[in-house]
């Protein structure tokens, strides 16, 4: 004779969490393009010559901003108001910080 012991069998299935990276990384990516044209509005196309010689340090800054915005999506839980705005303003704080420091390097 098997030792056979019932299994109770729960009728609800398991409820999945939507995936909140998705968003953040398109924030993300929206607004490093976003913060890459505002030297270009405050200063006009002089700095395209400064870009020229600077881009790797502002090309690193994209997967930077898009692990930001996942991050933020991820600990607001999908919030999309508050998402937004804390990727926004933390990834033009970040790539102004870089462009002022390699201005006045």
């Amino acid at each position: 004779m098997q030792n056979v012991s019932p299994i109770l069998i729960d009728s609800t299935p398991e409820k999945e969490e939507p995936s909140y990276s998705f968003l953040g990384g398109v924030s993300g990516f929206v607004f490093y393009w976003l913060a890459f044209a505002v030297p270009f509005m405050v200063y006009g196309s002089n700095t395209l010559f400064f870009l020229l010689y600077t881009w790797p340090f502002f090309l690193a800054l994209m997967p930077v901003s898009v692990l930001i915005g996942i991050v933020f999506s991820m600990l607001l839980r999908g919030r999309l108001i508050f998402t937004l705005l804390l990727t926004g303003i933390t990834v033009l704080c970040l790539f102004w910080l870089v462009f002022s420091l390699l201005t006045g390097w």
